[in-house]
């Protein structure tokens, strides 16, 4: 009975609030770092003697590791201790960053990526973790939104960062620069971050090592997720690598699953989504994993194809949005705090990007920075409605013991969503670009009267510059087809912002799904 009375009291010895600061530092480190190395991917190919497609390993390996690492963080933090996995995560994050910064080839970055990765995701599902179990139910949303400001800040202001520092130093330093930081985190979680009474309980307790679940998630996700990460690139199901992966990696997920379901000690307690809340609010991760991550890479990658935008000048147009991020963050964080029904914060978050995504659709060559700017702004700004709601109800009615499973599950459901967005809407972009090329192509020949006229009007340009007649014919051929396949491209993404809209807009009822939690609500014990 004391021990149970010691569980409903206990209250972390530091102010939560610089918890929750020390916490998110290590957040920031690691998504900053990812968004760092996608920018800075030329460079380290030509710096290293390797071809671009060798060096997206350099991206893959770390994705498959961390999503390795994701799932298992909840069921690692309970045999090793929380606080103790967490400071293991952050000192092998920050050393194998210093081992990335001074990789001599290709094959030692890459090696050093791996262990990176996993370093890398288990920060994650332990900060959530953390922060669920160091703040009261009513101030959850408030916690969130300070997390939540790492997780969607640093996305915004990688690409820019990244740019100038490769431009202006090398990429080795985009490495170097968590040294400090990793440093500190470790120092502060020393200091403020402790674990509670209930999981040294569940330690006392001892848990068997489940080898064949542990086999099986890394067996299936890392074929997964190298099937997303490369199927685009070798053309999906004519590649045999694909293929092979794929054969492979979807049976080892489902007898995963079907395992970890029966066994009495689960690495991932899969059971969890038997709760409605729950189950739901995975759910909308994934989905939040799709929005945040796809339409990350989509507006970039349009500036940079269709505008001839830098990779710095494009991180410019996004960084605003990050900033609005963290004015939005803090006020969706109170609101939640209060009485507002959370379900229908959600359900407004939806619906709210539904319209800013489907405002997107207008970009076209002629489109300038500042309304770009503006775009991405206003596309970001019902984000957080839908993040820390989400984030707050993934613990509502789940036993204060499953809290690391909680957060690697809800984690790992974002992460994965995000893998499957990008895939996804780079095959879409792929496939509309060659259809909308065909059609353009249908009105482009030589009998068309309009087509003619226009050939001729830039003929005529070109004649007037100095040109002969059969030069400037073959500079006119040549714009109009640089002009045809820039018009495809733009199409296709104002198609995929379009079809993100729709999706999304598609979720706006379904938060009513979910049981409203009752007002103060706590998480049950198992004590109880």
């Amino acid at each position: 009975m004391a021990e149970q009375t010691q569980r409903e009291v206990w209250k972390p010895a530091h102010n939560p609030y610089l918890i929750a600061l020390t916490v998110t530092l290590a957040t920031f480190m690691e998504v900053l770092d990812s968004s760092i190395a996608n920018v800075s991917l030329p460079h380290i190919a030509g710096s290293l003697g390797a071809t671009y497609d060798e060096a997206t390993w350099v991206l893959t390996s770390y994705l498959v590791s961390a999503a390795i690492v994701l799932p298992v963080s909840g069921w690692l933090s309970t045999v090793i201790g929380r606080k103790r996995f967490y400071m293991m995560c952050v000192t092998l994050f920050t050393v194998c960053s210093f081992l990335c910064g001074i990789a001599p080839s290709l094959p030692f970055l890459i090696v050093a990526r791996i262990l990176q990765g996993a370093g890398g995701g288990g920060l994650q599902p332990s900060e959530q973790a953390i922060l669920a179990d160091s703040f009261t139910v009513e101030k959850r949303g408030i916690a969130f939104a300070v997390y939540g400001m790492a997780v969607v800040v640093a996305p915004a202001i990688g690409p820019t960062l990244g740019g100038w520092i490769t431009d202006n130093f090398n990429w080795h330093w985009i490495f170097f620069i968590n040294l400090p930081i990793g440093a500190l985190s470790l120092f502060l979680t020393s200091r403020m971050v402790e674990d509670p009474p209930w999981l040294k309980g569940e330690r006392r307790a001892g848990i068997r090592v489940d080898y064949i679940g542990l086999a099986l998630i890394v067996l299936g996700v890392a074929c997964f997720q190298i099937v997303l990460d490369k199927g685009q690139e070798d053309d999906w199901f004519s590649s045999p690598l694909i293929r092979t992966m794929l054969s492979v990696g979807l049976p080892a997920l489902f007898a995963f699953f079907l395992w970890e379901w029966f066994h009495p000690d689960p690495i991932v307690d899969v059971r969890l989504l038997q709760n409605r809340n729950f189950g739901t609010a995975v759910f909308f991760s994934f989905v939040l994993g799709m929005v945040l991550f796809g339409s990350t890479v989509l507006i970039p990658e349009f500036l940079q194809t269709s505008l001839g935008y830098t990779a710095e000048r494009a991180g410019m147009a996004l960084s605003p949005a990050g900033f609005v991020l963290m004015l939005m963050m803090p006020i969706a964080g109170r609101i939640t705090a209060t009485k507002i029904d959370p379900r229908l914060l959600i359900s407004i978050g939806f619906l709210g990007t539904a319209i800013t995504l489907h405002r997107l659709t207008i970009v076209n060559l002629q489109i300038d920075f500042r309304t770009i700017v503006i775009l991405r702004m206003t596309q970001v700004l019902f984000m957080p409605f839908i993040f820390i709601p989400i984030s707050t109800l993934n613990y509502v009615g789940v036993p204060r013991e499953k809290n690391n499973q909680v957060s690697g599950l809800s984690n790992f459901a974002r992460n994965l969503g995000g893998s499957i967005g990008t895939s996804l809407l780079s095959t879409f972009l792929a496939r509309q670009n060659q259809i909308h090329q065909m059609n353009f192509a249908a009105h482009t020949s030589h009998g068309d009267p309009n087509f003619e006229n226009w050939i001729a009007g830039l003929k005529g340009v070109f004649v007037s510059q100095g040109y002969d007649a059969v030069t400037a014919g073959q500079k006119a051929l040549a714009l109009a087809y640089q002009t045809v396949l820039a018009q495809a491209n733009t199409l296709s993404f104002e198609n995929s912002f379009w079809i993100m809209s729709l999706i999304v807009a598609c979720l706006s009822p379904l938060p009513f799904l979910m049981r409203r939690p009752k007002p103060g609500e706590q998480q049950p014990s198992a004590m109880h």
